[in-house]
């Protein structure tokens, strides 16, 4: 097995138990938690090591927004891995008092009922708004702090966390902190980046940026293990046909976005299902890339490897 498939089971909340126990219903069970769960490292670095196959997960790009369902949002990873085992990309950020929260955009307007920029507000301040769905509705939900999202993360997923505004450094210390080199990667946007992340913590692993063999010739002399990475290529298969296959030959997996494109198509109903693509996303797999980062993991993740109920 590439990775360990623990399943978890979530109960209703209180208020939902509540409900039920006063309607006389017998309370329900939300389904199972498809989880990821490395444990140690090196078991992350096992985990995303080339071994001839890709592994059968996908990563969900702000952890699989959906109607109902705000983007950065700890119940909406809950949502995905109710569907599919999948990896979280999230988006941390920092307030005007120094906490760093999960909110992709600098300003609040498009996902949240406030307005301005999330560093002109409190942490305090912050946690009274309330989310907004990828169609604009207000939810629920309340935007969580990196803390949160790392906490709640152990033993469930794989949490890749980008730089939106924070250092390197300090999203290692994040990583520390809770120590969570086991379930936590870092975005390195540049190889100073990579080699910097290295330096603090070998033990991180990192989603660096290589999308010819010239970059990939500079990115051997960091220093940086192949073990220690994941290699992005692009939102659109490499010009290069052979990038992969040297990736590949170094122990790396490849991953690639659809976000802009294959994903746009259903999002938008350019097409009746998902399934009308299915040769589309597995051409992109033939070329070499083993891990697709979407925006629709819970559709993608049951058209590439099944429902697992």
């Amino acid at each position: 097995m590439r990775y360990s498939l623990v399943v978890s089971v979530v109960l209703l909340s209180l208020p939902e138990l509540a409900s039920a126990q006063g309607t006389g219903a017998a309370p329900k069970q939300l389904p199972k938690l498809k989880t990821l769960d490395p444990k140690t490292p090196d078991g992350l670095r096992n985990l995303f090591k080339y071994a001839g196959e890709p592994p059968r997960f996908v990563a969900a790009h702000r952890g699989g927004p959906r109607k109902g369902f705000p983007e950065n949002c700890v119940t909406t990873f809950e949502n995905t891995l109710r569907h599919t085992p999948a990896m979280m990309e999230i988006d941390p950020r920092y307030t005007k008092d120094g906490s760093i929260v999960l909110h992709h955009d600098p300003t609040l307007e498009r996902t949240t009922n406030g307005k301005g920029r999330v560093s002109d507000w409190t942490l305090q301040d912050l946690k009274k708004l309330k989310l907004k769905d990828p169609e604009g509705n207000l939810t629920k939900y309340f935007m969580p702090t990196l803390d949160e999202a790392l906490e709640w993360a152990r033993g469930r997923t794989v949490l890749v966390l980008d730089r939106k505004g924070i250092s390197m450094a300090d999203r290692v210390r994040k990583v520390e902190e809770h120590k969570a080199e086991a379930y936590a990667m870092l975005m390195a946007y540049t190889f100073e980046d990579a080699k910097t992340c290295h330096r603090l913590n070998q033990k991180i692993m990192m989603e660096v940026f290589i999308k010819n063999r010239t970059e990939l010739e500079k990115f051997e002399r960091t220093g940086v293990p192949w073990r220690n990475v994941v290699v992005f290529v692009g939102h659109s298969p490499p010009k290069d046909p052979g990038l992969c296959k040297l990736i590949h030959a170094k122990g790396a997996l490849c991953m690639a976005g659809t976000s802009r494109n294959l994903d746009r198509q259903v999002i938008e109903k350019k097409v009746s299902s998902i399934s009308a693509l299915d040769k589309q996303y597995r051409a992109l797999m033939a070329q070499g890339v083993d891990l697709i980062e979407t925006d629709i993991p819970v559709e993608l993740g049951q058209l590439l490897f099944g429902r697992r109920d």
